[in-house]
């Protein structure tokens, strides 16, 4: 019964952080850019015994293990925003923004103009052009961005957006504020920008409910073999008391 109560145990700690992913998820759903997370699982199996002399032989015995977390970077739906600030991408691609820690990488194309003229995300990082962080003059208007990620006023050019890719988005890593670190990022020639919009998380409301429904009652139902396996065990100790020696 020890067994049996420590593999509900794991189950049960399996359980909560998933309904943690799926929490964060459901809090992100209106977040810019934001791509929903995922829980991978996996079977633990206890190693046996090295002895062979006991009959019956040990058993193996599963336990549930998370060893990892993944990121679903399909695009989400994109929306107009009448900001000729934002931009969106469509397919594959990252922006480019500089911060303390160095260069990272979003989806989220909400940018504004800070007090240096930069062009910036919502939480002040310069976005990075080909050609380093894109500065407007104060006699700039009617902004444009191309397709190309090209960005033109009455003045003429200020830039084009740096728009990177990764062989394997796998290897990204999220380090908050919507931001990914990743190493030997590559250009994506193909990437193709349009103005005025902005991705919406990629978050399916629905499926994060359903989910989040049956991971509940999933909890539910192990909490209640736990129980019963308590049960069980202090009739086992009741029974044992009342034998005779």
């Amino acid at each position: 019964m020890e067994n049996a109560q420590l593999i509900n145990l794991s189950r049960q700690v399996v359980l909560r952080r998933q309904l943690d992913v799926i929490a964060n998820n459901v809090a992100n759903i209106n977040t810019t850019g934001y791509k929903a997370q995922q829980l991978a699982v996996e079977e633990f199996v206890m190693p046996v015994a090295r002895e062979n002399s006991f009959r019956p032989g040990d058993k193996p015995l599963s336990y549930v293990a998370d060893y990892t977390s993944s990121y679903d970077f399909s695009a989400g739906p994109t929306v107009p925003t009448g900001n000729p600030l934002d931009a969106a991408i469509n397919g594959k691609g990252w922006f480019a923004v500089q911060t303390a820690e160095g260069e990272r990488y979003t989806r989220n194309g909400s940018f504004g103009i800070n007090a240096n003229s930069q062009l910036v995300t919502q939480d002040g990082n310069p976005v990075l052009g080909e050609g380093g962080p894109i500065v407007f003059s104060p006699d700039d208007t009617g902004i444009l961005i191309a397709s190309d990620g090209t960005i033109s006023t009455s003045q003429g050019v200020r830039g084009k957006l740096r728009i990177v890719s990764f062989a394997d988005e796998g290897i990204l890593k999220p380090i908050g504020d919507n931001l990914f670190s990743g190493e030997n990022p590559g250009p994506n020639a193909g990437a193709r920008v349009t103005q005025g919009m902005i991705e919406r998380s990629n978050v399916r409301g629905v499926v994060e409910m359903t989910r989040m429904i049956d991971v509940t009652r999933t909890y539910q139902t192990v909490s209640n073999i736990a129980k019963q396996t308590d049960d069980l065990r202090k009739d086992a100790i009741n029974a044992l008391g009342r034998l005779e020696a």
